[in-house]
């Protein structure tokens, strides 16, 4: 279809793939504070999840589809990019910002911290003495909140999830903002508004997330 090999096309899809990550960033960014209010609130919170069953492993699907999508167009709009020449592509470069500029590679440390994230939390391959499956609560559910304080107990896992977080927050400062601009909003007037959402938009995101191990490492949250 000419819309998947166009440019625009290519671009409107990286915009709704986005929005959709970021959705479910910020979804999961509210059920992790749920440890603010102790075990039985987030082996609840996180019981619930499971229990909805084929609704879970649909939204899941439709996430890992967005990736794919994201990460495939993505890699090639940005070789198209380096490939191209002329004095547009020299002007681009000038205007753009260290994180528009790195999109590529902050993208792919974040794939790579999914994956090692998916491996700790998820599946428990990393630390499976305290993996979540294998310690349930006083009521039998997976204790998801002892395996997250006490795996963030740890400075070094700590410190690679504050990284990545930061990591985050780089790529959702002009990721936001090529959402809003694909849909239109890039004239003169609102781009100063534009960019300004970018950057509250990847502050309040990533520090919501980096806040629980901040609070876990400060001992203000004990398992």
């Amino acid at each position: 279809m000419y819309f998947f090999r166009s440019t625009v096309g290519r671009k409107i899809l990286m915009a709704l793939t986005g929005l959709v990550m970021v959705l479910y960033v910020t979804l999961h960014m509210l059920g992790n504070f749920s440890v603010y209010y102790g075990a039985d609130a987030m082996n609840s919170y996180a019981a619930k999840l499971q229990g909805l069953g084929p609704l879970i492993w649909g939204v899941r699907a439709i996430l890992i589809i967005s990736i794919y999508l994201h990460v495939f167009y993505g890699i090639q709009l940005t070789v198209e990019n380096h490939d191209s020449k002329g004095t547009y592509s020299v002007r681009k470069y000038i205007m753009a910002n260290f994180a528009s500029r790195n999109m590529i590679w902050t993208g792919s440390l974040l794939g790579v911290y999914i994956f090692y994230h998916l491996l700790h939390f998820t599946f428990g391959v990393i630390n499976p003495v305290l993996f979540a499956g294998r310690n349930p609560d006083g009521t039998g559910r997976p204790d998801v909140f002892g395996m997250v304080v006490t795996n963030f107990q740890h400075f070094t896992v700590s410190l690679i999830y504050i990284s990545a977080m930061f990591v985050l927050s780089l790529h959702l400062i002009h990721g936001v903002q090529s959402l809003f601009q694909t849909g239109g909003l890039n004239n003169e007037e609102t781009m100063p508004y534009v960019k300004k959402a970018g950057v509250i938009a990847a502050l309040i995101i990533s520090l919501g997330f980096i806040s629980v191990p901040v609070i876990i490492l400060a001992g203000l949250v004990k398992n």
